[in-house]
């Protein structure tokens, strides 16, 4: 055996280095701001032991490929037929990848272009080895080398990203990490404007040259002389396999501990790169596989009485009213906390525009967010229904023809649009929003002087409400009444703005920076919109998508949900503030309740304003659903589990610890019927 011994070397040094970043990681992480310590002895034994072992389970697994590079080293493939196989399986993968639309193609181009050329390198790197056996022993060395760099440099680059991820969000990888390895452009596009990151790959690179150099420098060309039977492979390789059975058994095993009340215990005890994986396989739920359930009948029971829907699953809306078809127009604000409005206790002044119009118009004051993700926000006043679990519907398949406000609006004779500054093919909102029933307008329809400052996300949100006042004077032209659902995206890390316009320079790239120039760009658009003819026949509904995080030491940090709405239609809408507990979803059903619409919905939003509103609420992440109802807010989580808080009284926020042994079960039970029912009900046409 000891000609393994540079695997086993290999393999502990590897590994040394994973569990080393891995407890020097979670130290940092503990005194980032975005993180409340405040943990049992317990606990801090969770997540540095329990952490440990994570890292060594995923180190262990991790190997994996560098054990299939050494597997590899040998003699015996540069002899006939050997060598006839090898150069055919490369040139068909090539061909494979190159020429013919594969799903790893549809799924990311990108990556199948890195693929071929590493293809192509293969192919002739093995062409000079075959051809030159002096070579060989030489090649092994400084291969092994690289790879070695390589490995380390994605084990540092890592630790470097979940530094940064914890900083925006609060949390490891999870499936938003995943989604940056699909909008490669817009994603890396941020960071270069965001970070400084010519001197942090500048750090990279010399952090893992310097741990590869003083880990290797002791490793000369004998060590690659004397390469392993096939029987030591093959023992090697079954014992390898046998330890990586049982550390992916064991990692499951510590999957158990990461569903206690305290969510930053929880995630970092967690390893990144496992929970970027189960990211990656799981963002897709079906809610009667993995959640609590009740009957059909009596969840449908539930919903038909908690909405006033008839047997038929549909609320018949009638008013005894004329209707009134004022234009609509939705601004939907990135990333627009409650907490940034003086309304709501700031005192930055960073929101001035905003705090006026809340004094104009109907102020709601306590609103939650669905989600905290812009897809989230969009499918909320779309839909008008619950969060789905797993991915938003606007990314799922099958998502057009549903039942949206569009549909309604269109059977009022309005002509539907959706504005949004970026390109709008990010997130699937294209497609979503122009099969159902939207005239999609985004960066790409921005023509010569339209576009003056942009970021990687997309026109600035002047630009982008300048080219609103053109679409709405268009629509205006054809005397029909129209809809239009603006999407916002200034208020987005670079948080980068034409210069001049706000006291913050742009240069700082701070969040207050992206706050108040958005609030800035909705002053401007209000000051131009009352200069046009339709203004005064025009209701305005202002909220966010979400708010800017969602870090929190429960699993819904209620506070991180609480976002600013409002009505705004002078002489139509008198100023006032409704304190009722209410959801994103309602807001569109309010507006039509407001204009006396009379309409069939399949919405589980609620005109707030109606005798028979229910008070209740909804605020999810992709796998934890919550309810509030009653000052109280259930959480059902996947793996069949389920939570109580109580909410603090006027703080927007959850108790810390969950009432599991005296939880509600009618408020349970209405939370269940909402999640159970919502996508089969809504997508019955």
């Amino acid at each position: 055996m000891k000609s393994l011994k540079l695997s086993i070397s290999t393999f502990l040094k590897i590994s040394g280095i994973i569990v080393v970043l891995g407890f020097i990681l979670r130290v940092v992480l503990l005194f980032n701001p975005s993180t409340v310590v405040n943990y049992s002895f317990l606990e801090w034994i969770q997540i540095f032991l329990l952490g440990t072992f994570n890292d060594i389970f995923f180190a262990v697994i991790s190997f994996s490929f560098f054990c299939l590079f050494l597997l590899f080293f040998s003699e015996v493939k540069y002899k006939k037929p050997w060598s006839y196989i090898i150069y055919a399986l490369l040139a068909i993968t090539y061909i494979v990848l190159q020429f013919i639309n594969t799903p790893l193609r549809e799924f990311n181009s990108s990556l199948t272009r890195i693929i071929c050329y590493l293809l192509l390198y293969r192919i002739a790197s093995y062409t000079l080895r075959l051809f030159f056996p002096v070579i060989r022993e030489y090649w092994r060395q400084y291969t092994y080398y690289i790879v070695f760099f390589v490995y380390v440099l994605f084990i540092v680059f890592n630790a470097i990203a979940e530094y940064f991820f914890w900083s925006e969000f609060g949390l490891r990888y999870n499936f938003i990490a995943v989604d940056y390895l699909v909008y490669t452009n817009e994603v890396i596009g941020n960071f270069f404007e965001s970070y400084p990151m010519v001197p942090l790959i500048s750090l990279v690179v010399l952090l893992s040259g310097g741990i590869s150099y003083g880990l290797l420098r002791n490793i000369r060309k004998n060590n690659f002389n004397i390469i392993p039977s096939l029987r030591d492979k093959l023992i090697a390789t079954s014992a390898y396999i046998v330890l990586s059975s049982a550390s992916f058994g064991l990692l499951f095993v510590n999957f158990s501990f990461q569903h206690g009340n305290n969510s930053y215990v929880n995630e970092l005890q967690a390893n990144g790169c496992v929970k970027f994986c189960q990211a990656f396989f799981s963002n897709k739920l079906c809610y009667k596989d993995f959640y609590n359930k009740i009957s059909d009948a009596e969840a449908v029971g539930i919903i038909n009485s908690q909405y006033g829907r008839s047997i038929d699953n549909i609320q018949h809306i009638y008013s005894d009213k004329p209707e009134i078809h004022k234009n609509i127009v939705l601004i939907t604000i990135e990333s627009m906390s409650g907490e940034f409005l003086k309304r709501f206790g700031n005192t930055q002044n960073i929101t001035p525009n905003l705090d006026n119009l809340m004094q104009q118009g109907l102020c709601f004051d306590n609103i939650y967010a669905v989600g905290n993700r812009t897809v989230r926000g969009l499918e909320a006043v779309t839909l008008c229904i619950p969060p789905s679990s797993g991915e938003s519907i606007i990314k799922q398949e099958n998502n057009s023809g549903l039942f949206s406000t569009a549909k309604v609006l269109h059977s009022k004779g309005y002509n539907v649009n959706f504005i949004y500054g970026g390109d709008s093919y990010f997130d699937n909102m294209k497609s979503f929003f122009s099969g159902n029933g939207f005239k999609v307008i985004d960066k790409s329809d921005f023509k010569g002087k339209e576009l003056t400052f942009s970021t990687v996300w997309g026109a600035c949100d002047e630009d982008m409400f300048n080219k609103a006042i053109k679409v709405f004077n268009g629509n205006a032209k054809v005397k029909k009444p129209f809809f239009v659902n603006i999407m916002t995206v200034s208020n987005h890390r670079p948080y980068t703005y034409p210069d001049g316009r706000i006291d913050i320079p742009s240069s700082k790239k701070c969040r207050e920076g992206g706050v108040k120039y958005t609030d800035y760009a909705i002053g401007k658009f209000f000051e131009m919109a009352k200069k046009q003819p339709w203004f005064n026949n025009t209701i305005f509904i202002i909220t966010a998508d979400h708010c800017a995080s969602s870090a929190g030491s429960t699993d819904i940090p209620l506070d991180q949900y609480h976002i600013p709405a409002l009505i705004y239609a002078p002489g139509f809408v008198k100023p006032s503030v409704n304190k009722t507990l209410l959801s994103q979803i309602d807001l569109m059903p309010t507006v039509f309740g407001l204009l006396h619409f009379s309409y069939e919905s399949r919405f589980f939003g609620q005109n707030v304003l109606s005798k028979s509103y229910h008070p209740r609420a909804f605020a999810a992440t992709y796998q934890n659903l919550g309810y509030i109802e009653n000052n109280k807010m259930i959480v059902l989580s996947a793996g069949h589990r389920q939570q109580q808080f109580r909410l603090l009284s006027g703080k927007y926020s959850l108790t810390t610890g969950a009432e599991q042994h005296n939880i509600d079960k009618s408020i349970l039970h209405h939370a269940i019927a909402n999640y159970q029912c919502a996508g089969d009900i809504q997508k019955k046409k």
